[in-house]
């Protein structure tokens, strides 16, 4: 006899076309959410479940993703939402008393308000993203006008600053981002074009003598890492753009994005072909809405003149890029957290090795380089590698070519640049950044992204490249945040770890522990109610979550506490209470 109470209920007939119209492949796991999530109903466990059983998965890992991300919510999803950027550069633009008007404005009321991680929108805090709109700089007076369509003024990057190299940035404000034609009349894919006039091996030797390393904060050599990838013996391949800027101080990529797309395309094109991949992924966070339509829409109008898409330009090369929306999830940006985020899967990190260049995407050999790495390999195949090398002026033991740099905080002409390898903080600060404010005295900066060094004054001339964080000044993906004499280096310390405690994955107890026991004694110590052994904990832990946890956020964590420990040791010692 069949027992009526253990049938099936059968799927939601809305959740079953959704699901068909991606494939029924487990890998579109977020992106069906993300859909669902703009649904009045929103991510409730029943729909939750019958996507899961579309898909063929199970229930627990489902819900496992979705509620893994920042942008999803298993509630009912609010009508409209403001997300106010916390991160510390807003905090340190006191993005507090904008939150604050926000809360208050009668004309807001109908929009849910919540914090969120940095936006990418460092060079406009204090910062906002209302709805998919980014928004900024917002000060306490502009939040009347929020309601009206209001959304700041974008920093305009369309003419370089004196002293400025550019070649990722040669076009910015030339070229019409959101037209083809427009780059091709200023020598888009052409560097495609020589490529295939070569063999990939020709191609891959290129790279590697124009000496181009990654630019996400590693520095690994790029045409080493392609060559890994073009010998290995499996096939598919697969290349991947991680477009997943979400570390406070980084928002260059945004900008390559919106003033150059094909250009990122192209070199994306060009490392397909060396590396015998044909189908590719950007991977964007889901904060960067305006950006990943942008990218669509080059990467529709570049395959309808055949420079993506099936045999390329007569070739036998075929190549296609997706877009892939992320959904608010720091930890994507590590490589192997984002491409088990791309599987449909939680993004945590995977065991390294095996890496990703022999086993990665799907278990096959894998290309990840971030954007700026490919923004720059089409330069280097239109005008060759000596060109390149020679371009950055590089000497003895500086790294070739140029670098986009970011500087923000207490200056007069805060925002990115482009230049060689090897400038000083003073130098970023001064020549490119404007000087310090009328009244700011330089106190510290926090250097090359927030798991950089914390760098005090008697650093301020050191060379900077990927060797300078031996000596106490890190160059990491090129960002520099100058604080003056009215920042405490605890209460900042205190606001990074902040970051690093919400954003952490919580896969291994090292990061998800050490983030927030290492917050509770800085709030302690901001406080002025620090115990004895404070200081003393905070180094421990700093200690254990570089030796100990999994990935390179647990890790990196204690590069801004060690260096701010040993350099400002005075300050933590003046918060310690005796008790």
């Amino acid at each position: 006899m069949t027992d009526h109470r253990f049938r099936y209920k059968p799927v939601n007939p809305d959740i079953a076309v959704l699901v068909s119209q991606h494939d029924m492949r487990p890998e579109a796991l977020l992106e069906i959410f993300q859909e669902i999530q703009n649904q009045p109903e929103g991510l409730t466990q029943e729909i939750i479940e019958d996507v899961a059983r579309s898909l063929h998965i199970p229930a627990e890992k489902a819900y496992g993703v979705a509620s893994f991300y920042s942008m999803l919510s298993l509630n009912a999803a609010p009508s409209k939402v403001i997300r106010v950027c916390d991160g510390p550069v807003c905090w340190l633009k006191r993005a507090a008393d904008t939150r604050r008007a926000i809360d208050v404005e009668s004309s807001l009321s109908n929009f849910q308000i919540e914090r969120t991680s940095c936006l990418g929108l460092c060079d406009r805090a204090p910062a906002a993203l209302i709805e998919d709109e980014q928004a900024g700089p917002l000060f306490p007076a502009d939040a009347p006008r929020l309601g009206t369509g209001w959304r700041g003024i974008p920093t305009d990057y369309s003419r370089p600053r004196p002293g400025e190299s550019r070649v990722m940035m040669a076009l910015a404000g030339s070229v019409d981002p959101d037209s083809l034609q427009s780059a091709l009349e200023l020598g888009a894919y052409e560097g495609l074009k020589k490529a295939l006039a070569l063999s990939s091996e020709q191609v891959i030797s290129e790279v590697e003598i124009s000496g181009l390393t990654g630019r996400g904060g590693a520095g690994f050599p790029v045409g080493r890492k392609w060559r890994f990838v073009a010998q290995a013996g499996r096939t598919p391949r697969y290349v991947i753009c991680n477009a997943d800027e979400s570390e406070p101080l980084i928002f260059k990529d945004r900008v390559l994005i919106d003033t150059n797309p094909h250009q990122i395309l192209e070199g994306m094109a060009i490392a397909g072909y060396a590396t015998g991949s044909n189908e590719a992924f950007i991977y964007i966070r889901g904060e960067y809405a305006s950006q990943a339509k942008r990218l669509e829409n080059a990467i529709h109008q570049a395959e309808g003149a055949g420079f993506l898409g099936e045999k390329i330009l007569g070739s036998g090369f075929s190549f296609h890029i997706h877009v892939h929306k992320g959904a608010g999830a720091y930890i994507c940006g590590e490589e192997t957290a984002l491409i088990e985020s791309l599987e449909g899967k939680r993004g945590e990190p995977r065991p390294r090795p095996p890496y990703p260049p022999s086993y990665g995407y799907h278990g096959q050999p894998t290309l990840v380089n971030n954007v700026e790495s490919y923004a720059a390999v089409p330069a280097i195949l239109r005008n060759g590698a000596d060109w390149f090398r020679a371009v950055g002026g590089s000497g003895a033991g500086i790294t070739p070519g140029t670098k986009m740099y970011m500087v923000l905080g207490h200056i007069n002409q805060p925002g990115l640049f482009e230049a060689p390898f090897g400038i000083t903080l003073r130098q970023a600060i001064d020549e490119f950044g404007g000087g310090m404010l009328p009244g700011s005295q330089f106190n510290f900066a926090l250097t090359g992204g927030a798991a950089g060094t914390i760098v005090p004054p008697g650093l301020l001339d050191i060379p900077i490249d990927y060797a300078s964080a031996a000596k106490g000044v890190s160059l990491g993906a090129g960002a520099f945040l100058i604080c003056d004499q009215s920042v405490s280096v605890v209460a900042f310390l205190r606001e990074l770890l902040h970051f690093f405690a919400i954003e952490s994955c919580g896969k291994c107890t090292p990061c998800r522990i050490g983030t927030y026991q290492s917050l509770q004694i800085l709030k302690r110590l901001a406080d002025g109610k620090g115990g004895p052994e404070d200081v003393h904990q905070l180094k421990q832990l700093a200690d254990v979550m570089q030796i100990a946890s999994f990935c390179g956020l647990g890790q990196s964590v204690a590069i801004p506490v060690k260096s701010a420990l040993a350099h400002f040791s005075e300050q933590f010692q003046a918060a310690e209470t005796v008790l």
